[in-house]
């Protein structure tokens, strides 16, 4: 999304710096736009029912997801890798928040909700692997957008931004196949097990629409930087070329939840509760990893830019990656699909309120600390406790 980044040192008297009200504007009422999206494409497939037909065979919903997934892409700055492996504590604790403790916990969240295992709760399997498509997907895009509102690490979020994004072509079906479609029945959830047999679903689906829908648009938002940056200037490419493809992801995404919505507005109409109960597991998630990063990352003694770059990155998610392999695998129509869609109605309203909190941890809290290249922090960028 929308992110014109720029280094903030810590006596930065830029009017954006860490205030939510400079966000951008098509991204801080994000969920308003998604939720008028949804309401189009609703009523479109009910006016038009016949429009179903086109969006299926002209495959916009595919066009769609890979424009989406192309801006965060060419944005990631992959020379700032060496950032994230200059601390192996750091990146120790990142990748246990992003890679461990995440996806367990979305896990954990999508049992209790929707195995069937909790009393008055039936086994949704079409929600739960919804949830499970998300929890695995971690945030490549909209987490630049807290982290600087926060005053996180540039340096630090960017690298994450590279790493989370190689790693994801890598791990995303393997994580899928394994919460998804492995432990289930090793924990003994039968009716959730017998739902999800009906889909059909094989790793290879999960392969193959990563290779789409991930690997097509990394490798063109790969070529496009190193292109760019060699033509003509990293300068150029930052500060010209990427505030002109930013909002792309924006369009994109709300096009997409246009044409789903207008193939399934009958299931929506149906069931408007739905969207309140995979919204209530969502936001549990975001929180407590927010806290858990927090927590772990001044135990470790990191200092707040840095904290704050590995706890967004860790509490929010690619949910562009999510809805794309959700499609590909289930179908538009599809309860996946559906559940994927609307996780960004949840993250912006909750990761903005977030977002505040950190701020006021910046105030409360002690932050001499470790800064991401492994140096003590200079005493202007300590931030003492408020007396």
């Amino acid at each position: 999304m929308s992110n014109a980044a720029h280094d903030h040192g810590p006596d930065c008297e830029c009017e954006s710096c860490g205030d939510p009200r400079s966000m951008d504007f098509l991204d801080k009422y994000l969920t308003v736009w998604i939720f008028g999206a949804m309401a189009v494409g609703v009523g479109l497939g009910f006016v038009a029912p016949k429009v179903t037909s086109p969006i299926q065979e002209f495959h916009l919903v595919e066009i769609g997801l890979v424009a989406m997934m192309y801006p965060p892409l060419a944005k990631a700055d992959y020379s700032q890798l060496r950032a994230v492996f200059s601390n192996w504590r750091v990146l120790s604790l990142s990748l246990v928040q992003n890679w461990l403790i995440g996806p367990t916990l979305m896990f954990g969240l999508a049992v209790v909700f929707f195995s069937g295992l909790v009393p008055g709760l039936p086994a949704r399997p079409e929600y739960f692997l919804g949830l499970v498509f998300i929890g695995m997907a971690r945030c490549i895009a909209m987490v630049l957008v807290w982290n600087e509102l926060a005053e996180g690490s540039t340096e630090y979020v960017t690298g994450l931004v590279a790493f989370n994004s190689l790693f994801q072509i890598l791990t995303y079906g393997v994580y899928v196949w394994f919460f998804g479609l492995v432990l289930p029945p090793l924990l003994g959830m039968d009716a959730l097990v017998a739902g999800i047999q009906t889909f059909d679903v094989t790793p290879m689906q999960v392969f193959e629409a990563i290779v789409i829908f991930l690997g097509i648009p990394f490798a063109g938002g790969f070529l496009t930087r190193y292109v760019g940056t060699r033509w003509k200037s990293e300068r150029w490419y930052d500060e010209q070329f990427v505030p002109k493809i930013d909002p792309l992801t924006l369009v994109a995404l709300l096009f997409t939840v246009i044409v789903m919505f207008a193939t399934q507005g009958e299931n929506i109409v149906a069931a408007p509760g739905d969207v309140l109960l995979i919204a209530v597991p969502l936001t549990i998630y975001f929180v407590v990893m927010f806290l858990v990063s927090f927590g772990m990352g001044k135990g470790i003694g990191a200092d707040y830019s840095t904290t704050t770059a590995i706890g967004f990155t860790a509490a929010s998610n690619n949910f562009e990656l999510a809805i794309a392999v959700a499609v590909a695998v289930f179908g538009v129509g599809s309860g996946v699909a559906f559940t994927t869609v609307v996780g960004p109605l949840i993250e912006v309203p909750v990761l903005l309120a977030l977002v505040n909190v950190a701020l006021y941890f910046q105030r409360r809290f002690d932050w001499s600390g470790t800064a991401p290249d492994g140096r003590d922090p200079s005493p202007a960028e300590v931030t003492t406790e408020d007396d």
